[in-house]
């Protein structure tokens, strides 16, 4: 016997029905494939096979949001109520979308949705993902087709289905200058963002811990290397360890962690002022206004904190005996140099922010575009190394970019602790490398530098995810 809306005088009740029987269809269709009950190892098994390894996470998240019972399996009652929680929010986000109330979804609503949260996409871009939802070829998609495509993708919205590509301050490669995440009212109403927030700052603790040795070796070139003092690599390791042992290695490390914490807070709360002030009427933050935003977080933080930033200079620098720790040397410069030592180089620190963090953004945006029209045919997520792989291009690039300031900053910082040293301007110096050494002698270190980027980004990785599972962030 054939079910029909037409017999039941209530069409609701009628609905459901129906619904409830796709359900059980699908319940029973898994369940007969995998021989009992649907757990996480075996489900992931079945997609694996079929859709490759880019659903491994997404079915692992399936059976751990439905499972009630915490015993790592799915009967149908759970089944079921996922299932209908899941239609309902996802019903929310096709209506969200759907700005003229159709019923469908075209590529400009799906254009203008998407901007309105601060990702411009192009038109092609745009029919690009409509085409991946549109089953019928229609360029454009009903309820049904919406449903079908992410029945089985725990993404409830859309700020969740793009998060994939947001770039995320998890890989720290020891500079600070990059723009600050951006957070959904989702995430800051629950706690999620000082979640994240504590598991980025736990990820840097460590990864500049285990590249302090090569930090060091770069600050101590961009000081003491020239043409006519040239510091290799082994060398210069050499003569550090033989001046104050092993443990050397790590001078000036403890205020480059401690600084993270101030930093990290800072710079969230002024982006967050800032990106107030520059959206109108409260609306939606364009990407050259975020550009802005982040630039202006950036240089408000730098500008409180920047004392430490001389004080690890100072201190990565120094020689054994010349300073007790991170307290007796901001006396010691205090009390020789006076207030304004702490704002050595403060110039070249605040421009460096705009190249660094204008080309990591540019680079990463079109890195992104590039792999997303190329590749993203059945799902926007382009796994953990690729997303690790742009990251690091587009922040290496950044370096690239503004290690010349970088350099003149830090020669500036350390002029005073040099014997003999002249005590020059920004200008004058830059004038002075170029003439002696120059325009290559603007990146002395940055070998040390560029080593330590795939370490530092692969050590953050790692305790940023351990970090999020240990605080109750699910992927």
């Amino acid at each position: 016997m054939r079910l029909t809306v037409s017999k039941f005088k209530d069409k609701e009740c009628a609905s459901k029905l129906i619904r409830s029987h796709r359900y059980i269809i699908i319940f029973l269709v898994l369940s007969i494939l995998i021989w009992g009950e649907i757990c996480s190892s075996n489900l992931v098994h079945i997609f694996q096979e079929s859709y490759g390894l880019c659903f491994v996470p997404l079915l692992q998240k399936i059976v751990s949001s439905g499972d009630s019972d915490k015993n790592e399996g799915l009967d149908f009652e759970e089944f079921s109520k996922y299932l209908k929680e899941h239609e309902k929010k996802l019903k929310l986000t096709f209506k969200s979308l759907d700005k003229n109330q159709d019923g469908r979804i075209d590529a400009k609503e799906i254009q203008q949705s998407l901007k309105d949260i601060g990702v411009n996409l192009t038109d092609r871009d745009a029919e690009k993902i409509l085409n991946s939802i549109d089953a019928d070829g229609t360029m454009s998609v009903d309820w049904n087709e919406w449903r079908e495509h992410f029945l089985f993708n725990p993404a409830n919205n859309l700020q969740e289905i793009i998060r994939y590509w947001k770039h995320s301050t998890v890989l720290d490669i020891g500079d600070s200058l990059t723009i600050p995440d951006e957070f959904t009212e989702e995430e800051k109403t629950t706690g999620v963002w000082w979640r994240q927030l504590v598991s980025g700052g736990a990820a840097g603790v460590v990864s500049r811990t285990g590249t302090a040795p090569l930090d060091r070796m770069k600050v101590f070139m961009q000081v003491h290397s020239s043409k006519s003092n040239k510091i290799s690599l082994v060398g210069g390791f050499k003569q550090m360890i033989k001046e104050g042992g092993v443990a050397s290695l790590w001078r000036g490390n403890g205020v480059n962690v401690i600084k993270i914490a101030p930093e990290t807070a800072i710079k969230f709360m002024a982006y967050e002022q800032y990106k107030k002030l520059l959206t109108k009427d409260g609306g939606k933050i364009q990407s050259h206004e975020r550009f802005m935003a982040g630039s202006l977080a950036g240089a408000t933080a730098q500008t409180a904190i920047y004392p430490m930033e001389v004080m690890k200079t100072r201190l990565t620098l120094r020689k054994t005996g010349q300073y007790s720790g991170m307290f007796d040397c901001a006396k010691k410069i205090l009390k020789k140099e006076g207030v304004k030592a702490f704002y050595k180089g403060y110039v070249p620190n605040i421009l460096g922010i705009i190249p660094y963090a204008g080309i990591d953004l540019a680079v990463y945006e079109t890195l992104k575009n590039a792999w997303l029209s190329k590749y993203a045919k059945d799902t926007a997520n382009p796994g953990v190394l690729v997303l690790l792989g742009c990251g690091t291009i587009s922040s290496t690039c950044g370096q690239l970019a503004s290690y010349p300031l970088a350099l003149v900053r830090t020669r500036m910082q350390a002029q005073a602790s040099m014997a003999g040293s002249e005590q020059v301007s920004m200008s004058k110096l830059v004038k002075k490398i170029m003439q002696k050494e120059g325009f290559f002698g603007l990146y002395r270190g940055i070998l040390p530098n560029f080593m330590k980027v795939i370490p530092a980004v692969s050590i953050s990785y790692v305790v940023y995810e351990y970090m999020r599972s240990g605080l109750g962030i699910s992927k």
